[in-house]
C-alpha cells in the first residue's frame, strides 16, 4: 500500500481574521518540491478574499480526475501498441446539491482530444474502448462519489 501526502499552508500574517476578512490565498506544497498558489475559488467567497490566479479546489478536483485519467489511457494505448502523439483535456466539474442536499461537484466531464500517428491507428471504437478501460482503471474516478464522464473528442486536429 503507498501512502501519498501533501502540504497546505495559510499564514495569518498581519490580518485582523476574526471579522471573516482574511486573503484564502495558501500554498500547496508536493513532495517533489512544486509548490502552487491555492486559494478558495472566487464563486464561493469573494474577491478580494480569493485569489483568481491561484488554483482553488474544486479546480485541483477536476484536473485530479483528468490526469488520473490521462496517464491510465496512456498506458493502456501503449500496451496496445498505438502511438500517441497528443493529448488534451478541458475537463469541466458541475457544483450542485447532492442526493443529501449538500454542496458538491456532482458531475465531471473529461473531454480529451487524442492524436495518434503511426502505422496503426485505433478506431474511433478502440478509442472509446481504451477512454472507458482507463476509466474503470483510475483509482481518483473511484475514489470519488460524482458521476465522472468521459466525452472523448474523437477527431483531434492534428499535431
Amino acid at each position: 500500500m503507498a501512502e501519498y501526502s501533501a502540504e497546505v499552508l495559510w499564514l495569518r500574517g498581519e490580518q485582523p481574521f476574526v471579522d471573516s476578512r482574511y486573503s484564502r490565498r495558501h500554498l500547496l506544497r508536493f513532495d517533489g518540491g512544486v509548490e502552487v498558489p491555492a486559494s478558495s475559488s472566487p464563486h464561493v467567497v469573494p474577491l478580494p478574499f480569493s485569489d483568481a490566479a491561484a488554483v482553488d479546489p474544486e479546480e485541483a478536483f477536476v484536473a485530479s480526475l483528468a490526469s488520473c485519467h490521462l496517464l491510465w489511457f496512456l498506458a493502456i494505448a501503449a500496451g496496445r501498441g498505438y502511438r500517441v502523439d497528443r493529448y488534451r483535456d478541458r475537463p469541466t466539474g458541475v457544483m450542485g446539491r447532492n442526493g443529501e442536499g449538500k454542496l458538491a461537484m456532482t458531475l465531471v466531464i473529461l473531454r480529451p482530444e487524442v492524436c495518434f500517428s503511426g502505422d496503426r491507428l485505433p478506431t474511433d471504437d478502440e478509442i472509446r474502448r481504451m477512454h472507458h478501460a482507463a476509466h474503470e482503471e483510475c483509482f481518483i474516478a473511484s475514489s470519488v462519489r460524482s458521476e465522472v464522464r468521459c466525452e472523448p473528442v474523437l477527431e483531434a486536429p492534428p499535431g
